[in-house]
């Protein structure tokens, strides 16, 4: 892991840098909004999507330049998200990545309004800052907003208000994750291999598609497991919500164990789909193993 551990970190300082350029100063008016959006974008996080869309750009030689935009671009969707998230009518919580929520810290309003800035910012950085290449930017724009409609985030957030209260069967469970959690990190992936230099065929895009949907759904099947095992402190947001809001999870559905099992399977699964890559996607590899054995 400590590969992965350098590379991470050398991502995360890049989209960090490029993020704070990208985003409006706290000096400019609207001051609170701009504030607001800046505290829950820059907050500490992992930035594994991000990663993500570098990762996959250099399976294909993309100019790292060229890999700034779309990397701030889902940062800034996956911090709108959040915000929304966290908003009394949707989950109510408190705590998110080590700090009060973006209500908490502002107010509703502003938390409502950052969350929309930002996504109307992220597909704004891609018009205008993205790879040179107008195709290229098209095609960013329409993967980005498929992840994050009612075919995406958008429709996975909605199914999951639906299912509080309500057991799903695992189909119907994995339905709700592959759009809530597993779309962004799907596209993060497309987004990437959009700005390639070699632009890369049918089969090498498929592979790639079923990589991210592998460990989209691990992601989401180790964030669940944590809610039940994980510590606040050691998390950064609230341990055992999902169980106090009785919303369906996988260690509700099949226990554990099972879980465990199953986010294992998925890690394997997503391994094998980027073996024609060789070497140049070990890090692809690494991340996955990362994903099921991560404790916050």
């Amino acid at each position: 892991m400590a590969n992965l551990t350098e590379a991470l970190t050398q991502a995360r300082t890049r989209v960090e840098a490029a993020l704070d350029q990208a985003l409006p100063d706290a000096t400019l008016a609207p001051e609170r909004l701009h504030e607001a959006m800046r505290y829950a974008v820059l907050a500490p996080g992992k930035r594994l999507r991000p990663f993500l869309v570098y990762q996959a750009g250099a399976l294909f030689n993309a100019r790292a330049s060229d890999l700034d935009s779309p990397a701030c671009a889902v940062e800034m969707i996956h911090a709108y998200s959040l915000i929304h998230d966290d908003l009394p009518s949707m989950d109510d919580d408190d705590l998110r990545r080590g700090q009060p929520t973006c209500h908490r810290a502002f107010d509703e309003s502003t938390a409502i309004l950052a969350g929309d800035a930002l996504q109307a910012l992220a597909f704004q950085h891609i018009a205008e800052a993205g790879p040179a290449n107008a195709e290229c930017r098209l095609r960013m724009i329409q993967a980005l907003g498929l992840a994050v409609g009612s075919r995406g985030m958008a429709g996975g957030q909605a199914l999951d208000l639906n299912a509080v209260n309500h057991r799903l069967d695992a189909n119907e469970l994995e339905a709700m994750h592959r759009y809530k959690t597993g779309a962004l990190i799907l596209a993060s992936l497309r987004l990437g291999s959009l700005c390639a230099a070699n632009e890369a065929d049918a089969e090498q895009c498929n592979a790639l598609d079923h990589y991210g949907q592998c460990i989209g759904l691990a992601f989401q099947v180790q964030d669940d497991i944590l809610d039940v095992t994980g510590d606040s402190l050691d998390m950064g947001k609230t341990s055992g919500a999902d169980a106090r809001r009785e919303k369906p999870t996988y260690p509700g559905l099949m226990g554990l164990a099972a879980s465990r099992r199953f986010a294992r399977e998925l890690r394997d699964e997503a391994v094998c789909a980027v073996e024609g890559f060789g070497p140049r996607a070990d890090m692809l590899r690494s991340l996955a193993d990362y994903i099921i054995s991560r404790e916050r």
